[in-house]
């Protein structure tokens, strides 16, 4: 059958290696593959080219998309859905592999309702999406993160501030719990540990008391103001305090070790459930093994709390 792949949503690394397990392993089983560019916006635009074993190549340790991506809210219409089908179905396309969020997610799952078949792969570099342990992009932004902590530790020894340190998440806090537990953050403030700032700048003033020359605060987007903080910090704790916002360097670069194998998994698995007459469902993992599950297990539903808070506790 012809089967067609697309990234959509935030760019994550290790998305072009999903794409390159899903050509490969979909050329093994006799199947052919169409890569839509630009997400759900080159199904609307009719945008796909034919991929095979060649066109991927050198794909596995490359950041990005190189199929692009796109945020179409207007695939909400299932005006643009039907659009959608009716090109790929002029195709002989049978089939769609979605990468990507949440949001992804919702477009494949109303692709499904409409009767096509679809699977959903995780790609976010938030690690946000329910039904896996892992999402393709997580360990290679934790890695981006981790570097940067170090970086930034040295500076604070050396100036005796306490670094205040932004990532992303949105409502999850994976990044930084992974990240803080890595550089070994004093704070690490999610959406499923808030800390007040009063408790902090508290802390801070017994560690000066005490005689240490730095601190280290990893704190999710939209938790604080961490340039207001940084300032409160400095006014009220003894330490200076600088805020940095790592912002989007941390989806960038080529994906490691771990994303590359997960993304290989996981694309191939995709395929092979296609391949046995499965659809509606998205791919995870779990307790290292790929499981899938329907979109609507999985669609709106919020990751449970890291059981790694428990272990931040024992050696913040």
């Amino acid at each position: 059958m012809n089967i067609a792949v697309l990234t959509s949503g935030g760019d994550a690394p290790g998305m072009n290696a999903a794409v390159r397990a899903v050509v490969r392993s979909a050329e093994s089983l006799g199947h052919h593959v169409y890569g839509v560019k630009d997400g759900y916006q080159g199904l609307i635009d009719d945008d796909m080219i034919l991929l095979d074993h060649q066109s991927v190549s050198g794909m596995l340790s490359s950041g990005g998309t190189f199929l692009g991506t796109a945020r179409v809210p207007k695939f909400h219409d299932v005006a643009y859905q039907k659009k959608a089908i009716e090109h790929m179905k002029k195709r002989d396309i049978e089939a769609l592999i979605a990468i990507g969020g949440d949001g992804t997610y919702r477009g494949a799952m109303d692709l499904s309702k409409l009767g096509f078949k679809v699977i959903g792969l995780p790609g976010t570099i938030d690690n946000d999406i329910a039904g896996t342990d892992y999402t393709i992009g997580f360990s290679t932004a934790v890695e981006t993160i981790v570097d940067a902590l170090d970086k930034l530790r040295d500076t604070s020894q050396s100036h005796q501030r306490c670094s205040i340190v932004e990532v992303m998440g949105r409502s999850c806090g994976d990044l930084a719990l992974f990240a803080g537990i890595c550089g070994g953050a004093e704070f690490i403030v999610t959406p499923e540990n808030p800390v007040k700032k009063e408790d902090i700048i508290e802390t801070l003033k017994k560690h000066k008391e005490k005689g240490r020359r730095h601190a280290i605060i990893v704190v999710t987007e939209n938790m604080f103001d961490v340039h207001a903080l940084a300032k409160e910090i400095t006014e009220l704790s003894g330490f200076a305090s600088r805020a940095t916002v790592l912002g989007y360097i941390q989806r960038g670069g080529h994906p490691d070790s771990e994303d590359r194998i997960l993304a290989s998994r996981m694309g191939t698995y995709a395929t092979e459930l296609l391949n046995d007459g499965i659809h509606g469902v998205v791919v995870g993992i779990r307790d290292s093994q790929m499981v899938h599950l329907p979109f609507a297990n999985v669609v709106g539903f919020p990751r449970p709390k890291n059981p790694l808070y428990k272990l931040y506790k024992k050696i913040a």
